[in-house]
């Protein structure tokens, strides 16, 4: 591999005067912007060819996706906009299921999430979030999720192969992702852990669920293939909303790992009120603070899937980079908990 000829400035992410400056000309973040630019347009291209809408949908929102409960891993971001306590969204995904009722062949935005945790190398707590409700069950949103991201690769090396081949020195892992013909591989997480298990530290296992840590996830990787789905999560390891299996032990759920681990995650939802009441109070979930969420269910039933995956993640696999706090155009990291004396970045 060649030595890459751009880098990303490790300065722009503090809280120093002018940072945004050193952003401005920095040929990273030019790059960066022209790859969010072809992102975004493939998405909706993408989207209108699999026969999707999009929604225009509020950046407030009374109910959150990840409660502190059982399968939650975030806080939600509570705001109080024009005298009314409400939270930004942690996923967009309610409305989504809210708005394929108005759109029956599925519905899609990109728009900010906003997660109450300390950003590290892999993970944002403000990013942009790209996310989907289809008609349909598990297989069909996987199958949707591999033409999407080859999709993405394809017009990736299309638009900015060569750019991409000099700033960075190697695009045969995006090459690799467009020209598979196949479907990526499938194994549930029982066999995961068969496979990893073996090895200190790949397992979390709490008594009544287990769950991947991201070395297991790597470890996988490295066994399985680059790219591969674990699907079959135990119940209680993931958030209420996730549809049983074939018993309440498991979750029709997805993730699908490359590059630092998960980037993809993905399931089917409760399509009756009965299965979401039951799989609430396992998860020891409030009903009544989701009371339209499960009347959905029962004015307009309706078996449906859906997946988020986060473009700064997704771009750290194609920019071959190993800290997420790199790739905002404008950071949102190590910001002042007091509004400061004087405003030094955008």
């Amino acid at each position: 591999m060649s030595q890459p000829t751009v880098l990303a400035p490790a300065t722009y992410a503090s809280n120093e005067p002018g940072a945004f400056v050193t952003a401005l000309r920095s040929p990273w973040y030019a790059l960066i912007a022209d790859l969010q630019e072809t992102l975004q347009w493939t998405t909706v291209q993408y989207a209108r060819s699999q026969g999707l809408k999009s929604m225009w949908l509020p950046l407030t929102t009374r109910t959150i996706t990840c409660p502190t409960a059982l399968g939650s891993d975030s806080e939600a971001v509570s705001v109080h906009v024009v005298g009314v306590d409400t939270y930004l969204p942690d996923s967009m995904q309610f409305l989504l299921e809210y708005a394929i009722r108005l759109a029956p062949g599925g519905s899609y935005s990109v728009l900010p999430s906003f997660r109450g945790e300390t950003p590290d190398r892999s993970h944002l707590n403000q990013f942009t979030h790209s996310e989907v409700e289809l008609p349909g069950g598990l297989d069909d949103l996987v199958r949707y999720v591999d033409g999407y991201v080859k999709a993405l690769a394809q017009a990736l090396l299309d638009d900015h192969g060569d750019r991409l081949g000099k700033a960075r020195g190697d695009v045969s892992h995006i090459e690799r992702m467009a020209a598979r013909a196949a479907p990526f591989e499938r194994v549930t997480l029982d066999e995961a852990v068969r496979l990893v298990g073996d090895v200190d530290g790949c397992v979390r296992d709490e008594g009544d669920w287990r769950t991947l840590t991201r070395k297991g996830e790597r470890l996988l990787m490295s066994r399985v293939d680059e790219f591969v789905w674990m699907t079959h999560h135990d119940s209680l390891s993931v958030p209420f909303y996730q549809a049983f299996g074939d018993d309440e032990r498991t979750a029709l759920c997805a993730d699908l790992f490359f590059g630092v681990g998960e980037v993809v995650g993905s399931g089917e939802r409760h399509a009756t009120p009965d299965g979401l009441r039951k799989s609430m109070a396992m998860h020891n979930v409030r009903e009544d603070e989701y009371e339209w969420y499960v009347r959905l269910r029962e004015e307009a039933p309706m078996r449906t899937s859906g997946f988020g995956m986060g473009f700064e993640r997704f771009l750290m696999w194609v920019l071959n980079h190993d800290d997420i706090r790199d790739i905002p155009l404008v950071s949102r990291v190590d910001e002042p908990l007091q509004w400061p004396p004087a405003v030094v970045r955008p």
